[in-house]
């Protein structure tokens, strides 16, 4: 037997009510896809010149979440299995990325690396900042349908890899040794391969359910 279809305020929603939502939801969306995008372009920017893992990690995960959430717009509003789906290739592109990156760890790991301490932890400070008005929008729909809690892992997991790459930084600048964005670079990828893997769940119980 599947196990039941998480409730939301949504279901039980009035029409009028459904529709403030949906506009609430896709204004929502917009501005976090706006910071994601102008965030992945300035963190794959420093992460090359700065040769981060961390960095080009983090601005991939940016990148992965734009994408989430263009495709949660397009779902808003749209027949519950469709937000499923949405959400579904949402967790896939998510486990995708984080493979991506190990591969891009492991790379670095047998070739060599030599970041820059300083432009991690400043750009990871910025990075911070964003990701935390993101969390602070979503907040309101974190126990709301599939599209938008899984909007809300991503921004959640997106502050705990910005904490990450800036505690690299330091380790980097006061070790002299690149290991530590290597590290953080590995371990960006697991956060983001188990909240894609938490979000392909969500995303079948929603459509069993």
């Amino acid at each position: 037997m599947s196990a039941p279809r998480k409730n939301n305020m949504f279901d039980s929603a009035s029409p009028a009510e459904r529709s403030a939502q949906s506009k609430d939801q896709s204004r929502v969306l917009w501005i976090l896809l706006s910071i994601n995008a102008v965030m992945f372009v300035a963190e794959i920017i420093a992460g090359i010149v700065a040769e981060s893992t961390g960095l080009m990690a983090d601005s991939l995960d940016m990148l992965a979440d734009a994408t989430v959430y263009a495709i949660g717009l397009y779902a808003v509003g749209k027949a519950v299995s469709v937000k499923a789906r949405a959400a579904l290739m949402s967790g896939i592109f998510q486990i995708l990325l984080a493979l991506g990156v190990a591969a891009e760890v492991a790379r670095r790991l047998l070739f060599g690396s030599e970041p820059e301490a300083l432009i991690m932890i400043g750009v990871s400070m910025i990075a911070l900042l964003a990701n935390i008005v993101c969390l602070v929008l979503i907040s309101k729909h974190r126990d709301g349908e599939v599209h938008m809690r899984a909007s809300w892992i991503f921004s959640k997991n997106d502050v705990i890899a910005n904490v990450g790459v800036i505690f690299a930084g330091i380790l980097v600048y006061v070790l002299a040794s690149p290991l530590p964005d290597l590290v953080i670079g590995a371990l960006i990828s697991l956060i983001v391969l188990r909240g894609g893997v938490s979000i392909v769940t969500d995303a079948r119980l929603e459509k069993a359910g």
